[in-house]
């Protein structure tokens, strides 16, 4: 299935490049992977390929990580990396990524492919191919309720990502929570058969900002990502790192209630398209609604 992405900066669309894309093919279209999917997309291997990755030898992986996906990096400070993942999870020059003072204006959680969607009356959100509710997707039948006519933006992150992401306004934690399930990839080949956003592990935190009111933020788990990493933080500001995921792409997504914000034009036409929208961590997406 191509993937189509909207640059904001060149102002045209490209098709995306997919990761492992026969392999990934082979799993969720196949008799024989489907068997073996059975078994890889539980946590135990994720685990073992972040272990795998943090050895001293997968360091040889990075020069050509960084030439097949076009990593910038002079984005990042000049150091040695002493694994793979130490690589992954660099951190960029905040001078790289900043972030607007105006406190009407909302920000890219991460540098990713932005959609963005209405959550209908009766709480559903219709994402790709399948249809979700908040309930599901939050565990939460009373919280669901707040959300009701509100907007989801999903920040879907690839592999050749920067993969740590932040606060979107200042504001304090209210509660966490943690929801067990598989790691299925986020990409659209698994789409087909599995609601992966209700279906895979997960953790969210339902925060209250100063400008956008009750929000919940949520980090979903993906195919090969060894761990979430949230900070334990109670207050933040934005901008503010809020964590960051281990190796592999995975998404993030926002829960707005209704009439809190105006998410910017290109962004709503392209997703009406079936089109994502390249963001950086810290990029103007919308505004609140004064």
């Amino acid at each position: 299935m191509s993937v189509y992405v909207y640059n904001r900066e060149t102002k045209s669309v490209y098709e995306e490049k997919q990761f492992k894309e026969k392999q990934l093919k082979f799993l969720y279209e196949t008799f024989f992977g489907r068997i073996i999917l059975k078994f890889i997309s539980g946590k135990w291997y994720s685990r073992y390929s972040g272990k795998k990755n943090s050895k001293r030898k997968s360091i040889a992986k990075i020069k050509p990580f960084i030439e097949k996906y076009g990593i910038d990096m002079e984005d990042y400070k000049k150091r040695e990396y002493r694994s793979f993942n130490e690589f992954f999870t660099r951190k960029i020059i905040p001078e790289k990524r900043p972030i607007p003072k105006d406190k009407n204006i909302l920000i890219s959680v991460a540098d990713s492919k932005l959609r963005c969607y209405k959550i209908e009356e009766n709480l559903s959100i219709k994402i790709k191919n399948s249809i979700y509710t908040v309930e599901e997707l939050l565990g939460d039948k009373e919280l669901a309720e707040e959300f009701r006519n509100g907007i989801c933006l999903v920040f879907r992150l690839t592999i050749d990502d920067y993969h740590r992401y932040c606060y979107f306004d200042d504001g304090r934690l209210l509660r966490r929570k943690y929801i067990d399930g598989k790691l299925h990839t986020v990409r659209p080949v698994s789409e087909k058969r599995h609601k992966v956003y209700c279906e895979n592990f997960r953790e969210y935190s339902l925060l209250f900002t100063e400008n956008f009111g009750k929000v919940v933020q949520m980090e979903v788990g993906a195919l090969l990502v060894g761990k979430i990493v949230n900070m334990e933080k109670l207050k933040f500001k934005k901008g503010e790192e809020k964590g960051w995921f281990e190796l592999g792409g995975s998404t993030i997504l926002l829960f707005f209630a209704e009439n809190t914000v105006n998410i910017d034009k290109d962004i709503i036409s392209n997703s009406y398209k079936g089109i994502e929208t390249k963001v950086k961590y810290g990029e103007r997406i919308g505004e609140k609604i004064c």
